[in-house]
């Protein structure tokens, strides 16, 4: 599956840019394997903030399966060729409201395993023609491939997050 014909706003691309040579499957591969390494985290650190304003390590990882559930269903809207515009989402307003700080991180890491089966599902059902095809998210286009890799590239953009400025603060 390739990234030809990415329909991508600018916004996404810092997600995609370093994933984009890749094809879909083994990014969203690529996307797991460092979830699973980069949320190794004890449970005494699951509230941990690299700085006072940030989310903790749990509203991170809640964050990133947020994302990956609105991009999942933006891409089964497009795919099925629903042409109705869909609105964008406020990260800052439903981190505080994904009851993440309540909740076990192995748990958290429990759900991603099923949410990235069930996202693998969905694109592999996706013919070339649907994988083409775009729609409008808050007055922008995105193409329902894009929207894939997408997915993969915010993971491994928040792992990094994870890796870089929670990790290194716990040391």
């Amino acid at each position: 599956m390739q990234n030809t014909d990415l329909i991508i706003t600018d916004f996404y691309w810092r997600y995609v840019e370093p994933i984009r040579e890749m094809d879909l499957f083994s990014a969203l591969e690529l996307s797991e394997k460092r979830f699973n390494e980069s949320t190794l985290f004890t449970e005494e650190q699951r509230l941990h903030r690299y700085q006072a304003e940030k989310w903790t390590v749990s509203e991170v990882v809640a964050h990133m399966l947020d994302t990956e559930r609105i991009m999942a269903y933006r891409a089964l809207r497009f795919a099925r060729n629903d042409q109705t515009p869909l609105a964008g989402f406020e990260e800052k307003d439903y981190a505080p409201e994904s009851n993440a700080n309540n909740r076990d991180l192995a748990g958290l890491r429990e759900e991603f395993g099923s949410l990235r089966r069930s996202t693998v599902d969905l694109f592999r059902s996706f013919t070339e023609a649907m994988l083409e095809r775009a729609g409008a998210v808050n007055g922008n286009r995105l193409s329902v491939r894009a929207l894939g890799y997408i997915i993969a590239g915010h993971m491994i953009h928040h792992c990094a997050i994870l890796d870089e400025r929670y990790r290194s603060g716990l040391q």
